[in-house]
């Protein structure tokens, strides 16, 4: 049987300009079901129209978003515009409950800004531009009713977007299983940190590898930047950016992963780790009994857990990852956090 063929959704800026768009129908003609959008990506979508009425002279509909077959915590949320004349040249666009607000330098939006980054704005501007002339007053206001509860389960407060969710997307279209939503934030992330002035950025596999990060440094929260499994583009990233002094914090089976090379550091291939972690052994020239102990262990952690941090697998370990972030970062400071499975820092590497 083949594979099923993923569906794609749409950004939340792509919905905001079909909202827009609606409501200005709306204005105009007093009625619209649906609208059609040019999307950056290179075609036009439909999108459906709900909500829809006109009182005291605004007009008002709604999207309601379709990430498609990746669903993100945007997934299912409605994207809801308000349009009326007004007294003023041109668009004016404002943020209402939900949509988020900037508060911190480094990010495409200026500092009191509404959330909406510059593609989105521009879709929206093209959308309404459609209906009215580019002379015409009129005052946009957009709105995400459960937009603040949602962005908890994100990364905004911490970048600098309080209030609500961002209005992002740079095509109109969100591609299933593309991890775009991710390297997006970790982009935006090591921008928030280099704008807030961080002489040092840390990098973290997780939270409890944060929150022990954030323990041993004690610095302003933008100094952090949550990674995940993405290693290989977040350095790649901070090559690119310049960052000039780096560390990284994660626990043994993480650094593991680090080490052996892996651009990611997700749960696959810990059978080829256990391997190249036997093989290590024999190359720094462990006894047998430990050696025959690193045969009968299932997972890297069990590995840690059995040795010491001072032991000399663990520091072999935590050289070749702090290797292997010094080649992809050469002329940075690197240093990297051996956490413990207790969330305390084990062992400093630099």
């Amino acid at each position: 049987m083949g594979k099923k063929e993923l569906r794609s959704g749409y950004t939340t800026g792509a919905c905001a300009a079909a909202a827009a768009k609606g409501a200005a129908l709306l204005l105009r003609d007093g009625t619209a079901e649906s609208v059609d959008i040019e999307l950056p990506a290179g075609f036009t979508a439909q999108f459906q129209l709900n909500g829809q009425s006109i009182v005291r002279g605004v007009a008002h509909c709604y999207v309601v978003k379709d990430a498609g077959d990746d669903p993100d915590v945007t997934h299912g949320i409605e994207l809801h515009a308000e349009m009326r004349y007004a007294d003023c040249c041109g668009l004016e666009i404002s943020a209402g409950t939900g949509v988020g607000r900037v508060t911190k330098p480094g990010l495409a939006v200026a500092v009191g800004e509404p959330a909406i980054n510059p593609v989105p704005k521009r879709m929206i501007e093209q959308a309404v531009r459609e209906v009215f002339a580019a002379a015409e007053g009129l005052q946009l206001t957009l709105s995400i009713p459960d937009g603040e509860q949602r962005a908890k389960k994100t990364l905004n407060e911490r970048l600098g977007i309080v209030g609500g969710l961002s209005l992002l997307g740079t095509t109109g279209v969100v591609r299933p299983i593309s991890h775009q939503a991710w390297t997006d934030t970790l982009e935006v992330a090591l921008d928030v940190a280099q704008a807030a002035g961080s002489s040092l950025v840390v990098l973290s596999t997780g939270r409890t590898s944060e929150l022990a990060a954030q323990q041993h440094f004690g610095l302003p929260e933008e100094a952090f930047v949550m990674m995940g499994d993405f290693i290989g583009y977040t350095l790649e990233a901070c090559h690119r950016k310049g960052i000039a002094q780096l560390a990284l914090s994660g626990q043994f089976a993480k650094l593991v992963k680090i080490a052996c090379g892996h651009p990611q550091t997700h749960v696959r291939h810990s059978q080829l780790d256990l391997l190249q972690l036997r093989k290590w052994a024999q190359e720094i020239g462990l006894d047998d009994a430990e050696c025959q102990q690193l045969e009968l262990a299932n997972t890297a952690r069990q590995v840690f857990e059995q040795s010491e941090a001072d032991s000399r697998l663990v520091e072999h370990v935590g050289r070749e990852a702090l290797n292997i972030c010094q080649r992809q970062l050469p002329g940075a400071v690197v240093t990297i956090l051996l956490i413990d499975y207790h969330g305390q820092v084990a062992k400093v590497f630099s």
